[in-house]
C-alpha cells in the first residue's frame, strides 16, 4: 500500500516533533521561521487576520514566515516541508 501525501507528511510533522533537543541539528530561527510557515500553510492555507503588533515580535515573525508562503497550495507546502525534513535526516541522520 502507498502511503499518500498526507500521511507523509503527518509522518514528517512526528519526525520534528518527536526530534531530540540534543540531536546534532541545531535548527537557527531563520529555519524554525521556515518551518513554521510550510506547515502553517500546508494545514491552514493563506494566512489570516492582521499582522501582530510590534509589541509581540515573536508573532510578528511567525506571521510574516507565513505570508511569504501566500498563494502555496497545501499540497506544494506539503512536499517542500517533507523535502525539508528528508534533507535534514539524510545530513543529520
Amino acid at each position: 500500500m502507498s502511503t499518500t501525501l498526507k500521511q507523509q507528511f503527518e509522518a514528517a510533522v512526528e519526525q520534528v516533533r518527536t526530534a531530540p533537543s540534543d540531536g546534532p541539528f541545531k535548527p537557527d530561527n531563520a529555519y524554525k521561521l521556515k518551518m513554521y510557515g510550510l506547515y502553517r500553510q500546508a494545514t491552514d492555507g493563506d494566512v489570516r487576520g492582521k499582522r501582530p503588533s510590534l509589541l509581540d515580535p515573536i508573532g510578528r515573525m511567525k506571521y510574516d514566515a507565513w505570508a511569504k508562503l501566500a498563494g502555496t497550495s497545501a499540497d506544494q507546502a506539503m512536499r517542500q516541508y517533507i523535502a525539508e525534513v528528508e534533507s535534514v535526516a539524510a545530513r543529520y541522520g
